[in-house]
């Protein structure tokens, strides 16, 4: 009798094991957002409306700096005449002196702010596209039946890539390109190379011009 217990307990339990749903793997695939964000045909477009700006703001700078260098010269004439004993001359020179430092600091706060908006501009591009990127792979990923998708493009906080190995099986980087490709717009802006400013400003005698140099942007 304890033996057919038995066995029905066995059995039943058995049916039970058999009768749960299998737990699934995880099926797990890989993306390069930052690949994906450095081919997009709209960073492109974006970068070259930066450098294009930055183009516009060295003309400027050089505007700048070239008044500077005009007070310059005027200072040194009145500076010259100064060393006479005329009252007028040393005050003219004064003058001269306080315009310099006026525009010298015109010209820092112009590099400064227009760097600053263009280091803004940038990361904000950056920041919608990764965000749009994100949403695009994701969607593909869960067609594709996943249930974890990794973006192999940066490193840990430890300096270490996250992923020491996968499949290249698994990456999806290839199919999200070609998605954005295929939604890309019939006409759009080619990308151009901003040449350097032929008037690029030279260095004063009050000190050399400032640069606008945006990391990402200049090249």
């Amino acid at each position: 009798m304890k033996s057919l217990k038995s066995l029905v307990a066995v059995a039943a339990l058995a049916f039970t094991a058999l009768s749960a749903p299998a737990q699934t793997a995880p099926k797990i695939l890989t993306v390069d957002l930052a690949k994906l964000f450095d081919n997009h045909w709209k960073t492109k477009e974006q970068m070259a409306k930066l450098q294009a700006d930055e183009a516009k703001a060295q003309d400027q700078l050089a505007a700048i700096t070239k008044d500077g260098n005009g007070l310059v010269e005027q200072f040194k004439e009145a500076d010259e005449q100064s060393k006479n004993p005329t009252a007028t001359a040393d005050a003219k020179a004064k003058k001269l002196y306080d315009q310099i430092q006026a525009k010298r600091q015109e010209q820092n706060q112009f590099v400064q702010s227009t760097r600053s908006a263009i280091q803004q501009r940038s990361q904000t591009f950056k920041t919608m596209m990764v965000d749009d990127l994100s949403t695009l792979a994701v969607g593909i990923a869960k067609a594709k039946g996943a249930t974890i998708l990794i973006d192999k493009s940066g490193p840990t906080m430890s300096g270490v890539p996250a992923i020491l190995y996968a499949d290249p099986a698994l990456d999806i980087t290839d199919e999200v390109m070609a998605k954005i490709n295929a939604d890309r717009p019939a006409v759009t802006a080619a990308p151009t190379t901003t040449a350097p400013s032929a008037s690029t400003p030279t260095p004063t005698a009050t000190g050399a011009s400032p640069q606008i140099t945006v990391p990402g942007i200049s090249k």
